[in-house]
């Protein structure tokens, strides 16, 4: 028989043990937690191989090294099997044959190069991250040319072997598309971001010609809606610096629309507000007055001082008179059928991505950038919203 104190020892025993167990679990109940946070963070992040378009190469649509151009693509499933989004990637622009150079023997001038790339934001197939978007058609068209997808020319000098053929990558990567069910699309939404902004804004009526039985067909410009600030204000070089160099150099003016290089020099056709007027398909604008790109274009080093909240008086005034412009030359806002616009007062550059989701999602008016933009694309509510905040928010 055991004695008491043995009986009391062995009880004590068996409660240190449930003790830990309970510690145990609670321990993992947590981390469990946590990963579930970080999952609905992150709505189901994942990655998406390329498509390679060998073909295009006979057609002379090609990346700055020669090599074939590619796509990202992530078919639709339920009642999106049948609506498409096609999104033009960002990633600056090459001015002159060294930045070509240097940028050929990356991904954003080979395909050679290109890894897998990571779907989320409005790539989300995620219902409560991305309600209206999740279940479509999903595309990410490669940057590998260098002049936002639109030179065109045909010489190929021997010594750098740089190929200039952005416009002929938009045209093969749509062939193909509409070879594989795009034809048939019932919703159709073509976007860019950053450099990516502007083709997506010059396309969007070729884009809806080539879609003519499509119901509901839009356009999306995020964060490339550069302006070509006063040059009283202008600190910097001023984009119409980059945008004369990639018409030289990549053979861009054949692809601007005449009916705005007829009036003007085919580099300030490169500004959006010089031919946005001559678009006749839906366009939504998405972009801060104090987006990093146009700041820093255009006045100059400010970002330290924005991200300390630390501006001085005269920067204050330079950046007051950034967004006045830049409201000035917006679309107009009287007709909010055809033009939509989410204008925020964060300091950033594209949101699509990284700040489509709950989280983080911008916020003007009390309505988020996801409510907005789906509202207006589904005709439910049409939403041109400004942030009354007239500087920067770090």
């Amino acid at each position: 028989m055991f004695s008491g104190g043995t009986m009391v020892a062995t009880r004590s025993f068996k409660l240190v043990i449930l003790l830990l167990l309970c510690s145990l679990l609670t321990v993992l109940l947590a981390k469990s937690a946590s990963n579930q946070q970080k999952d609905t963070y992150n709505y189901d992040e994942y990655f998406v191989e390329k498509t390679i378009l060998k073909n295009a190469v006979s057609k002379g649509a090609v990346c700055l090294d020669g090599s074939p151009p590619a796509y990202y693509m992530d078919r639709g499933f339920g009642e999106g099997a049948q609506s498409w989004m096609i999104h033009l990637s960002g990633g600056g622009w090459c001015r002159d044959v060294r930045e070509c150079q240097n940028r050929s023997t990356t991904s954003f001038g080979s395909s050679r190069h290109m890894p897998p790339f990571k779907f989320r934001g409005h790539f989300s197939n995620n219902k409560n991250a991305n309600p209206d978007l999740f279940n479509w058609n999903k595309v990410m068209v490669a940057y590998c040319d260098g002049g936002a997808f639109t030179g065109d020319d045909e010489t190929v000098d021997p010594a750098t072997n740089l190929h200039f053929r952005g416009a002929r990558i938009f045209s093969a990567v749509m062939e193909d598309l509409l070879s594989k069910g795009l034809k048939a699309a019932k919703n159709a939404l073509l976007i860019g971001s950053s450099a990516g902004a502007y083709p997506a804004m010059l396309y969007c009526d070729r884009f809806s010609k080539l879609l003519p039985n499509t119901p509901r067909l839009k356009c999306l410009t995020d964060s490339g809606y550069f302006i070509d600030v006063n040059k009283n204000l202008q600190k910097g070089k001023g984009f119409e610096t980059i945008y004369k160099a990639l018409v030289t150099l990549h053979g861009s003016a054949k692809a601007l629309p005449k009916s705005c290089t007829s009036r003007m020099k085919p580099e300030l056709c490169f500004f959006p507000q010089n031919m946005q007027q001559y678009i006749k398909t839906p366009l939504y604008t998405i972009m801060s007055p104090f987006d990093i790109v146009q700041v820093g274009t255009s006045l100059g080093d400010y970002y330290n001082a924005i991200k300390q909240n630390n501006c001085s008086a005269n920067q204050k005034k330079n950046l007051r008179e950034l967004r006045l412009e830049l409201l000035s030359k917006l679309p107009n806002a009287s007709d909010t059928k055809s033009r939509g616009a989410f204008i925020d007062s964060q300091f950033h550059h594209t949101r699509l991505q990284s700040y489509w989701n709950p989280q983080n999602v911008s916020v003007v008016t009390n309505v988020t950038m996801i409510k907005a933009f789906g509202d207006w694309y589904f005709d439910r509510q049409y939403y041109y919203l400004i942030d009354k905040h007239d500087l920067p928010i770090p």
